[in-house]
């Protein structure tokens, strides 16, 4: 191995640990600043807080550089970054519904804490166990079969919250299966994917100037579609059906550079769309609060039972500027009970305005963009479409949540990652983050020139 090449694997790693560095002083300073300006005061767990959120960053960074030492060296610092920025929306909101016990609103700050940590546990366990990503690929129908399971369970185990059916209740304590379902899909894509790409790239025939899929292979894609479906008349879960589909569609673009794919795909998403939106009530109600916002604040709207969160999201968007109003200084309190969770980031477009807005965003898109350049870097078939649609998976998920609170799309319940709350979110995101960091250190790895043999080596073999 060259010198330049033993020397890599330092510098990533000092690199990675400087950024952490940074994270942890922009995480624990955002946690004073709130104290101070909502209570005059710094926060009296300020030092634990502090104590916690540097532990964080130092185990997962000791255990790349044990076990993941050619990494990625900002997959990270990116993900600890918007996980503190959550956590610090979080305390700050806590403070406001502390204030106001007419809202009848959790906390939320101490318990998403927690689940960070498993979160980041998880993720060092990614790490020390699995040392290889090609060992998945042993077991992809049965990861298929489990996901499906989980996908359709809400549907006969939980009661109707908030409209949707996506969780799993087990006790005190409830479950998102969708957050780690999109992972299991991910990983069947890339397996089923890699051994039949030639088949689903080259065959079919010739229709208006693209190549259709064959009947045999247009099979699986049809088979997606109507369990998408499924999962959007019987869970009402419009953002799991929309991230499950569109990841599909994606996975096959990668996968075959097909555009005939990619136009079956929004075809057959806009007819579903049409159709369900037309015939389940909850899903048309979504609609048309998106088409109509402001008719919330209508006597008629009211009595229509349109939610007033989408306009006051707009107004909190609008009321931000372009510094917005100051950390502590809004009132996202507006917004109801789904303020730290769906409209987190209307609290980042209140009180730091469009640039908060847009520094998440770009966070949001340099972490994407890392995995997708995971995916091209990797040498093996599964690893590159595996790092992609688990980037697609991501970029999906941050497009549909933010593109909901904006009035760009219906709004659709999911949780913003690391950014709001939710235990399954926060968890499953970080196995995301593990599984990244896995494949990029096995890219890496390969290729790197092999070590040149001495004259003592050559001897002894």
């Amino acid at each position: 191995m060259t010198f330049a090449a033993l020397a890599q694997a330092p510098n990533r790693r000092r690199t990675e640990a400087w950024l952490l560095a940074f994270v942890v002083l922009i995480t624990v300073g955002g946690y004073a600043v709130t104290g101070l300006s909502m209570e005059d005061r710094l926060p009296p767990g300020l030092a634990g807080f502090g104590l916690c959120v540097l532990l964080l960053a130092l185990v997962p960074h000791l255990a790349v550089r044990r076990w993941a030492s050619r990494a990625d060296p900002l997959l990270l610092p990116l993900a600890l970054l918007l996980t503190g920025l959550g956590l610090v929306l979080l305390h700050r909101l806590d403070l406001t519904y502390a204030a106001k016990p007419g809202l009848k609103i959790s906390q939320a700050g101490e318990g998403q804490l927690m689940w960070t940590v498993i979160g980041v546990a998880v993720c060092v366990g990614v790490l020390v166990v699995l040392r290889d990503h090609g060992w998945l690929q042993r077991y992809l129908y049965v990861m298929m079969a489990v996901a499906l399971v989980l996908l359709m369970a809400p549907a006969f185990s939980s009661a109707d919250q908030f409209g949707a059916k996506r969780w799993i209740m087990m006790g005190p304590l409830s479950v998102q299966p969708g957050e780690f379902v999109k992972i299991m899909i991910a990983v069947f894509f890339a397996g089923y994917l890699t051994v039949n790409r030639d088949a689903l790239a080259l065959a079919g025939r010739r229709f208006l100037g693209m190549r259709l899929p064959p009947g045999r292979q247009l099979g699986p894609i049809v088979a997606i579609w109507v369990l998408s479906l499924l999962v959007l008349i019987f869970e009402r879960d419009l953002g799991t059906s929309l991230i499950f589909f569109g990841l599909f569609v994606i996975m096959l673009y990668m996968a075959t550079e097909r555009t005939s794919w990619v136009v079956c795909g929004l075809l057959m998403a806009v007819v579903g769309a049409a159709v369900v939106g037309s015939m389940e009530p909850h899903v048309h109600g979504r609609v048309v609060a998106w088409l109509h916002p402001m008719d919330a604040f209508t006597e008629a709207g009211r009595k229509a039972g349109i939610s007033d969160q989408l306009g006051q999201a707009l107004f909190s968007f609008g009321s931000g500027g372009i510094t917005g109003s100051g950390l502590g200084q809004g009132h996202p309190e507006l917004i109801g009970f789904a303020g730290n969770s769906d409209f987190i980031l209307t609290t980042v477009g209140e009180e730091l305005g469009l640039a908060g807005v847009m520094a998440v965003l770009l966070l949001y898109g340099l972490l994407g963009q890392r995995g997708l350049s995971i995916g091209v870097v990797a040498r093996d078939p599964f690893g590159k479409l595996l790092a992609t649609g688990l980037a697609s998976a991501l970029l999906l998920q941050v497009f549909v949540v933010t593109g909901g609170v904006m009035g760009l799309i219906p709004l659709t319940g999911k949780a913003l990652p690391f950014l709001a709350k939710g235990g399954s979110s926060m968890v499953a995101n970080w196995l995301m983050v593990g599984l990244l960091i896995r494949i990029s250190d096995k890219a890496q790895r390969r290729r790197e020139p092999a070590a040149p043999r001495t004259p003592a080596r050559a001897a002894a073999s």
